[in-house]
């Protein structure tokens, strides 16, 4: 064997062990969450298997808002590698306010079914699928619905709310990233790869996977898209996304009607939590109290001439007191 068919037969094989390494970081590990959203104060609870893409099934906890009819929901979306039980103090302060909650875990999360890979794209998808179901119960308002994501689940509600989706009113989206190009650019900094060529060879494979553009479905891309009012919140230590991708975002809004609330704290926990889901409250209430004003369904919206707003929230670093 020459020199040079050695050489070949070992880039093909140190490019199918890439292959197998993207794969296989592109399904990450479930975690199966031990927390009993009753016991946390959750009321009402259900436990439910959704239809997903690809004939799978979403796991997901359910509780309606206790009395009310034609209540306001809102799906909340864990971030990658999460489940349902990280946004359950948050479902639990939304229920308390007089929404139904719904936690749906993606594919590949938690206990939902398992497929060949993750991706913000397909974490969209579940949390359409989500909004579908929920829009179908008699007891919720299927023109006053919202979305809060967490991470990717939080780049995925701005995604759906650059979609559009019928009777979405307003989306939260907390700790999300700005561009998955940069998000791999840090990824492979610390691990000292060079981007160029690899870390470009990379994100492009990955693209490929995922069957879309990085420049496509980035934050900084479909934010200024976005078909409802937007509030982004992260954490002013977060170390895993920097503030700077929140401003970022805050930056290239465009014409969206975006709010950004800077918090003190860092990817995963913030320090005065209740403080936080009373601005999101006034946030989602603000805009799904009346069904006459508009949603992400996309034509013929109708923009409050005087909305009321969140304190603090137009300040591009405010913090709460």
């Amino acid at each position: 064997m020459n020199a040079g068919l050695i050489t070949v037969s070992a880039v093909l094989a140190l490019l199918a062990l890439a292959r197998w390494a993207l794969r296989r970081g592109l399904t990450p590990e479930a975690q199966v969450p031990e927390d009993d959203p009753a016991a946390l104060g959750l009321i009402g609870v259900q436990t439910l298997w959704l239809d997903a893409p690809r004939g799978r099934k979403l796991f997901a906890w359910y509780a309606a808002a206790p009395g009310a009819v034609r209540a306001p929901a809102v799906v909340l979306m864990h971030g990658w590698g999460g489940h349902a039980g990280h946004l359950l103090q948050a479902a639990v302060a939304l229920q308390r306010a007089g929404f139904a909650v719904l936690l749906p875990e993606a594919r590949n999360h938690g206990r939902s079914d398992r497929d060949d890979h993750s991706s913000l794209p397909r974490f969209a998808e579940d949390l359409r699928c989500a909004l579908d179901w929920l829009a179908r119960r008699p007891e919720v308002d299927a023109a006053r619905l919202a979305a809060l994501g967490h991470s990717v689940g939080g780049a995925a509600v701005l995604l759906l709310a650059a979609q559009g989706f019928d009777g979405l009113r307003a989306v939260v989206s907390v700790s999300s990233f700005a561009h998955p190009e940069q998000v791999m650019r840090r990824w492979l900094a610390a691990r000292h790869v060079p981007y160029w060529p690899l870390g470009w060879l990379v994100n492009r494979y990955v693209e490929s996977v995922i069957g879309r553009r990085f420049a496509e479905i980035a934050p900084e891309a479909t934010l200024p898209r976005a078909q409802c009012p937007v509030l982004l919140v992260h954490g002013r230590s977060d170390s895993t996304v920097p503030l700077d991708d929140a401003q970022q975002l805050f930056a290239r809004r465009g014409s969206a009607r975006v709010q950004l609330l800077i918090v003190e704290g860092t990817h995963e926990k913030f320090d005065d939590e209740p403080a936080l889901f009373d601005a999101v409250q006034a946030f989602l209430q603000a805009h799904l109290t009346d069904a006459s004003t508009g949603s992400c369904a996309g034509a013929h919206r109708h923009v409050p001439s005087n909305p009321v707003r969140c304190p603090t929230l137009d300040s591009p670093s405010p913090s709460l007191q």
